[in-house]
């Protein structure tokens, strides 16, 4: 796996992302969204604890990344490093509201007045992050949950189903909708046949979970291609593309030597995706689950 499951610095350290993008092979669809990113500007601290130091990712690289691969509506995910303090959240999506949603990170004892002023500004769900430091625990889930819940927010979920097989469905037994980052996080060598893994497939043929087909570098070491992580693509389709979404996991933080190129991920849908396909989980998924409230 790319970095070590209790967030230590892989050897060699962490990279910045790549400034130029290869173009891709083709267009994506208009109004494709990427479900998945993050910034680091300059100005804002970051909190303690946290797991990795990222390098600096201003939004107008992403928009200038966003641009070469053909990308129209993004989610910005807050991430771990910044802890409870939500300013850069905040302050991004208030500037970007006509592209932008957003995934904030609730604490049992968050301020309804914080949740409400999130929601009003873009976001669309809860994350917890249960493989860094500073974000919310498991455990605390069933809190967040009821706190979010007036808002109709999703449960997104940063956890290892290898590791924990029956994580997922601990979620999605709190009766929200459960997004699941980056495939569920197994190692690619596992397969479609580890445990975890089939239990969020069957969560996916339910309705009841939604997957990001995100950091496939995460999976396995490779930077292109990622033959290793098709047969989980092609399993989480066959049970249902109805709740399948797409994230780029840009600026790819807290990653080792080689940095991924953004171009390589984009080329990643037209071997994965038909053009229904790729329509369907770039624009028609993302619509349903941020923006059509």
């Amino acid at each position: 796996m790319t970095h070590p499951p209790d967030g230590g610095v892989p050897p060699g350290g962490y990279l910045p992302f790549k400034p130029q993008v290869s173009t891709p092979r083709a267009r994506l669809p208009q109004g494709s969204c990427d479900c998945h990113f993050h910034v680091f500007e300059d100005g804002y601290p970051f909190g303690e604890p946290r797991s990795y130091t990222p390098t600096p990712a201003p939004l107008r690289a992403y928009r200038d990344m966003a641009r070469a691969v053909g990308l129209d509506r993004a989610v910005l995910v807050h991430p771990s490093v910044y802890g409870r303090d939500h300013r850069s959240f905040e302050d991004t999506l208030a500037a970007n509201r006509d592209w932008m949603r957003g995934v904030a990170v609730a604490h049992p004892d968050t301020p309804q007045a914080d949740l409400a002023r999130w929601h009003e500004l873009g976001a669309r769900g809860t994350r917890c992050n249960a493989l860094f430091a500073g974000g919310t625990r498991i455990e605390d889930m069933a809190a967040v949950a009821e706190r979010v819940r007036p808002y109709g927010w999703h449960l997104q979920l940063l956890v290892d189903v290898h590791a924990q097989p029956e994580v997922v469905s601990r979620v999605v037994a709190l009766g929200l909708p459960v997004v699941v980052d980056h495939f569920g996080h197994l190692p690619a060598a596992a397969g479609i046949a580890d445990p975890g893994f089939a239990r969020l497939l069957e969560h996916v043929r339910q309705g009841s979970a939604w997957v990001k087909l995100s950091g496939a570098y995460r999976l396995a070491d490779a930077r292109r291609g990622f033959a290793q992580v098709r047969p989980l693509v092609d399993a989480l389709l066959q049970a249902n593309p109805d709740r399948l979404v797409w994230g780029s996991d840009w600026p790819h933080p807290a990653m080792a030597a080689p940095m991924v190129d953004d171009g390589d991920l984009a080329d990643a849908l037209f071997d994965w995706l038909d053009e229904a396909g790729r329509r369907k989980v770039l624009v028609e998924n993302p619509s349903r689950l941020y923006w059509d409230d």
